[in-house]
């Protein structure tokens, strides 16, 4: 997943039809060496017993129902019992209704089981305890969805782009699986599923799985994903999708009037695959295509193997945001391939992703690309790090350290876990530190580990392999210490210290840079330009700049992100009506949360926040509503009347 938000900026929790045969073929096979299986691993945040029993392969069968906002029908479960006196199968669940559970007893015979539904918890969710004396092979739960699912977002018609069709799609990780399919919800657990979808004949459905490119839009949809994937990775969408293809194996979905425009934003896909490849092995996913999402979409992507979910804030015209792309695919290898067995190990996956992701941008758009990039997110770590408990700011977790696995310390997980990286290649040398990666990719593919695996093999294949280049007690450091060790390796941005230059000037004088400096500026310096500015500035001020640059109404969510909450801090009522469209239009946590935080330190900006979010509530994702509700509740006086709920 692209970096969710800093959690100073949260309230509450929160980190492919037309493929290569040989690719696929390869992918296919299990990995040679399950050494991550023999490791036990404890996920505080599931109710499975997967060292009783594990989910092979899963099996949906269901019907989408735009009407009444919800998916039904049935999960059937193929089962590897590890406990031969096991007697019951735990599944997690939040908010379903289960109707019924049989066991196949004989081929084709189905025999009730007795279950129990556990009262819900508010994070977990339900367990669903099934009794299963005989060990059954297959299970089959029937059951259906709430429409308030907080996996799934329901959009009416007027909440897409084309305002003709409605839209459905899944965001499942960290653990809202379970509030869409009964399963074991932990990354630590790995299968094989297939899917049958019946839904309204105009909806095209695509999934985390095998999906063809020229597949005709019937309502009648099946699915195969035959490597076997952690729960997080179970995705859905439907609505009016339209296909166009970027090369041979990677092509966009997208609404009608989405289509060519991220086409062409997303151009160098295939070229970013390649480079991938020759780093660190062949893609084994098959198809690599991107949804574009409304933009209601929490998050700025979503990992799904062959299916990227993304946001269309980065759709801006020019690729300065396509970083993204490169962050989803490199979970190609960190995280879908090798993923972490429990969210206290979250950088596994995103901050050996960031640091992919940073690789593939200096090869495809040269190293001061990736380092502009590299210096904001390590300013947003900064500042994250002055907000939040010490103990988050360790890469491993301690258990308990996470009641809520949406609620990692996300620069954390994705930047100082690549900080972390970047410490190892300037010590070890790139060329040895990229055999490393390659053959640590490679090791642990399709399987599920924890920090202390990760430790052991680099002990192994780097410390001690190439002796005198990093100690123990240094490496220890950057896992289980908090803050950033001594001896980090700094980033630095010629580029930046222009745009320095021309802000302090500005500050100091009113005289605004002349277009020969800011003319040829990109996304990334203009950001650096408005994070560089002093907490509040005059009226006047911020009036002189958006005049001439335009700020207000500015359709890049990465300058908005930074630009609305210096104007509400500052006063500048004359940007309160965009603010609005802004938070209306625009569901990605990351882009809209900082303005809500701005703007409910003042009791007015409060009253403000609350009007605008009864307005963009219908059209949030559950995830985004949480975390609004959480930060203006919060902000609210005890005294304050409710918001309004129209």
């Amino acid at each position: 997943m692209r970096l969710p938000i800093l959690l100073s900026c949260l309230a509450i929790a929160l980190a492919a039809g037309c493929s290569r045969e040989s690719a696929d073929t390869a992918s296919s096979a299990p990995a040679a060496k399950s050494e991550a299986a023999a490791v036990t691993v404890v996920d505080e945040h599931s109710y499975a017993e997967p060292a009783k029993v594990v989910t092979d392969d899963l099996a949906l069968d269901l019907k989408l129902d735009f009407a009444g906002k919800t998916l039904s029908g049935t999960a059937t479960y193929t089962l590897d019992w590890k406990d031969k006196s096991a007697t019951q199968l735990v599944l997690d669940t939040r908010d379903l209704n289960i109707e019924k559970v049989e066991g196949e007893s004989a081929p084709g015979q189905w025999t009730p089981l007795q279950f129990a539904l556990a009262p819900a918890d508010k994070i977990l969710g339900s367990k669903l305890t099934i009794q299963t004396p005989a060990r059954n092979a297959h299970v089959r739960v029937t059951y259906a969805t709430s429409p308030n699912a907080s996996g799934l977002q329901w959009l009416e018609p007027s909440m897409t782009e084309g305002k003709q069709q409605p839209f459905m799609f899944s965001q499942s990780q960290q653990i809202h699986a379970r509030s869409w399919v009964p399963l074991q919800d932990t990354p630590s657990v790995r299968f094989t599923y297939s899917a049958h979808i019946a839904a309204p004949p105009e909806a095209m459905v695509l999934m985390s799985a095998d999906n063809d490119p020229a597949a005709a839009r019937d309502g009648d949809y099946s699915f195969k994903m035959p490597q076997k994937i952690p729960s997080y990775l179970l995705a859905i969408a439907a609505g009016d999708l339209v296909f166009k293809p970027i090369s041979g194996r990677s092509g966009v979905w997208a609404e009608p009037a989405m289509v060519d425009k991220a086409t062409a934003e997303f151009a160098d896909t295939e070229k970013m695959i390649e480079t991938a490849e020759k780093l660190y092995g062949p893609y084994r996913w098959g198809r690599y295509d991107i949804l574009v999402l409304p933009p209601s979409f929490p998050y700025g992507g979503m990992e799904n193997p062959r299916m990227t979910f993304a946001t269309p804030t980065v759709v801006v015209g020019d690729k300065s945001l396509v970083s993204l792309v490169a962050h989803e695919l490199a979970h190609s290898w960190s995280g879908n391939l090798v993923t972490f067995s429990s969210a206290k190990d979250a950088w596994l996956n995103e901050g050996v992703t960031s640091y992919v992701e940073n690789r593939l941008v200096e090869a495809l758009y040269g190293k001061e690309q990736a380092d502009m990039e590299r210096v904001i997110a390590r300013n947003e770590l900064k500042a994250e790090f002055k907000q939040i408990d010490p103990k988050l700011q360790a890469l491993a977790l301690k258990p308990d350290a996470l009641p809520d696995p949406d609620g990692t310390s996300s620069a954390t997980v994705y930047t100082k876990g690549a900080w972390f990286l970047q410490f190892l290649e300037e010590r070890f040398g790139r060329a040895e530190f990229d055999a490393f990666l390659r053959g640590y990719f490679d090791h642990f593919a399709f399987q599920s580990i924890s920090t202390a695996q990760f430790a052991d093999y680099a002990k192994k294949n780097l410390l001690d392999k190439y002796p005198n280049k990093v100690s123990r007690e240094e490496f220890d450091a950057w896992l289980y210490g908090s803050g950033i060790p001594v001896g980090a390796p700094e980033a630095l941005s010629p580029r930046f210290g222009v745009v320095d230059s021309a802000r302090l000037a500005w500050l100091g004088s009113a005289q605004l840079p002349p277009p020969a400096i800011t003319g040829p500026w990109t996304t990334q310096e203009w950001v650096h330009f408005i994070e560089g500015m002093p907490e509040t500035l005059k009226v006047e001020q911020l009036k002189q700049l958006d005049d001439a640059y335009h700020f207000t109404g500015t359709p890049n969510g990465e300058i908005a992100q930074r630009w609305y909450p210096l104007t509400v801090r500052s006063g500048y009522l004359d940007a309160r009506p965009a603010i609005g469209e802004f938070l209306q239009r625009i569901g990605r946590r990351k882009l809209i949360m900082p303005t809500y935080q701005a703007l409910a330190a003042t009791p007015d900006g409060l009253a403000f926040a609350q009007e605008v979010f009864a307005k963009a509530k219908p059209g949030y994702h559950p995830i985004t509503t949480g975390s609004v509700e959480s930060l203006l509740a919060k902000a609210k006086p005890a005294d304050a009347p409710a918001p309004p709920t129209h």
